[in-house]
């Protein structure tokens, strides 16, 4: 009888990745036990110590996410740009990375703003009697997403921008 093969089996000693620079970084925040509404709910109540698991509360955190990023901005005099609709977010920019990379520190060379879409959990009010409660689904919805430049020198990579978006937290 044959042994079965597995494709890794199969790719071993044929495949390889070999990475000379890193320009790219894609960070987005996930947490598997937040994907049903039945867990956000318990996120609300429970991990956030809310008694009421209202829709409310992620406008709150996504109030303060912005207002931290533009703190952040504001604080370490880094300029924050809002992409158009067809920019193209590497070549607007290039020229505040090139700013940072003469000054041979690494840092933030500047944020980026963008409104994309992206699944978001949005609740729905129900209401029976004076009963009131929200049920809440993914839908795909605008978020303000945020690029942060960097310019980082090292032996192995350069990283020249990292994304960060909510997925709780779209504009109203």
């Amino acid at each position: 009888m044959a042994a079965t093969v597995t494709v890794n089996d199969v790719l071993d000693g044929h495949v390889a990745l070999d990475i000379e620079c890193l320009d790219r970084i894609y960070l987005n925040g996930y947490v598997p036990t937040l994907q049903t509404g039945g867990a956000v709910v318990s996120f609300l109540t429970a991990h956030l110590d809310y008694e009421i698991p209202s829709p409310a509360i992620f406008e709150k955190i996504g109030t303060a996410f912005r207002r931290a990023v533009a703190s952040f901005a504001e604080d370490n005099h880094i300029p924050v740009v809002r992409f158009g609709k067809n920019d193209r977010k590497i070549e607007v920019m290039r020229p505040f990375l090139a700013r940072q990379a003469a000054t041979c520190r690494a840092g933030v060379a500047a944020i980026g703003v963008a409104q994309e879409f992206a699944p978001v959990f949005t609740a729905t009010k129900k209401q029976r009697g004076n009963t009131v409660w929200f049920s809440f689904a993914v839908s795909q919805r605008r978020v303000t997403c945020y690029y942060f430049y960097l310019w980082l020198r090292h032996e192995v990579a350069r990283c020249e921008w990292l994304r960060v978006g909510g997925r709780l937290m779209p504009e109203t």
